[in-house]
Order: C-alpha cells, then structure tokens, then sequence
C-alpha cells in the first residue's frame, strides 16, 4: 500500500532544535512521516532522533551518514528511500525553524489538490517576508535569486527555496541521481529540472525566520557553486544534456 507523505529534514548539529522540530512536524497530520538525515552530528543530535523514536514509532524515520557530505547529497537520499518507500508527497525543509512546520500542509495541498507539481514556500512570492536577517544576507540572498532566474528563466521569484512539497512522479522522472549540486544550487537544479520535464512549479509565500539556535550552515563556497552551477544548467538545456 502506498504510504502518504514524508517530509525530510537534514541536520548537522542540530540538537538545539530536533526535539521540538520533530514534535511540531508530526503534530500536523497523521499521514505525514518525517525522515531526518544526520550527516553524524558530533553534538548527538541522532541519539535525539532514536529516543524520539520510540514515542513515534514507524512515523520517524533515520538514516545516518559517515561524515558531513552536504545538504544536496542528504536530500537526494532521502529522495531514493521515499521513492523506495513508496510515498506519493515528498516534503523538503529546513532543521533550524527558519521553516514554520504549521506551513507543511498548505504546501501539501496544493499539491494534493493538483494546482501545482512542485509546491514552493516562497521567501519572495508576495513581495519579502524575511524576518530576522541582516540587510547584506538580503541583499545577497535577493541578488542571486534575480541573478538564477535570469540565466535559467525560471518563472519563479524564490528560485534557492528549500521549503516545498513534491509530487512523488516528479523525481520518478528528473533522475534525481544525476543532480550534484549542494547548498543552495541544489535547490536551484531540482527546480530547474522539474521545470524542464514539463511539471508545474508554484509558490506559495511564507514568513521566513533567521535561525536561533544553532549555528548557519552558509559559507563562500554555497554562494559561488550557486553563481557558477546555474550556467552549466541553462547549457545543458540547450544542448539537451540536462
């Protein structure tokens, strides 16, 4: 039988926050399973997540990775085991809060319902609704939004967004293998790949908070690959390589 919905969560020292992550996710639907992928957090945030198992049972699933070998790779993971899984709603977010839980099942609709392929919770969607950040992340973060549209053409505004839900026969189709991106290109590319096979991308706008706890996971090298990776995208699609 064919299970419903998995949302994915892939943390590195994420202890701070797991508990409470966990409990907010699972509080918004029976039919929805959470899979965290911990790339062997040194602070134990597994050994949160196994503890928090015996209250969920086969609702909280995990899979454990020997070394942090990023964000994109995790994700493309936990793509194979819903695939695997059987699961017909595949959801991304963030482990730090900077994603509100109680906005899963709005993505989840509109997927559900067919208004969209890709649901996306939008930083940008209905002008900015970005609390907490400094002025020069804004800018950054807006800057390279503009910059990926422009070169991928893209018909959306939050084009980096790691919010969404994800209808299951849209990585059953876009070889999610093939994607090698991490960070922000990754999401960029599961994007852009979904848009190239034909699927429906919408967004819906969400207020996004800076973490508080916890430690950023952004550094020079997420924003570089993003600059680089896009026109290796739109080339491949020209060329028919994607």
């Amino acid at each position: 039988m064919s299970k419903e919905t998995l949302v994915i969560i892939p943390t590195y020292n994420e202890a701070e926050n797991i508990e409470e992550l966990i409990n907010m996710v699972l509080k918004q639907g029976e039919d929805i399973d959470l899979l965290i992928v911990d790339d062997s957090s040194p602070d134990g945030t597994a050994n949160i997540v196994k503890k928090k198992q015996k209250k969920y049972g086969y609702r909280l699933h995990l899979i454990e990775r020997e070394g942090k070998l990023g964000l994109g790779t995790a994700y493309v993971r936990g793509f194979q085991y819903a695939l695997k899984e059987g699961y017909q709603f595949i959801c991304e977010m963030d482990a730090d809060f900077s994603h509100n839980p109680e906005d899963l099942p709005k993505l989840i609709t509109e997927v559900k319902a067919g208004r969209a392929d890709v649901a996306i919770g939008s930083r940008y969607a209905k002008g900015i609704s970005i609390i907490n950040w400094p002025l020069s992340r804004l800018i950054l973060s807006y800057s390279a939004n503009l910059y990926a549209r422009f070169i991928t053409g893209l018909p959306i505004f939050d084009t980096t967004a790691g919010f969404k839900c994800i209808r299951r026969k849209v990585l059953e189709n876009i070889s999610v293998d093939k994607i090698r991106s991490n960070g922000y290109a990754f999401q960029i590319e599961l994007h852009f790949r979904a848009w190239q096979a034909g699927f429906s991308l919408k967004e819906v706008a969400i207020i996004f908070r800076e973490r508080e706890e916890g430690v950023s996971k952004m550094s020079k090298s997420i924003v570089w690959e993003a600059i680089w990776r896009v026109w290796k995208l739109k080339i491949q699609s020209i060329f028919g390589t994607l």
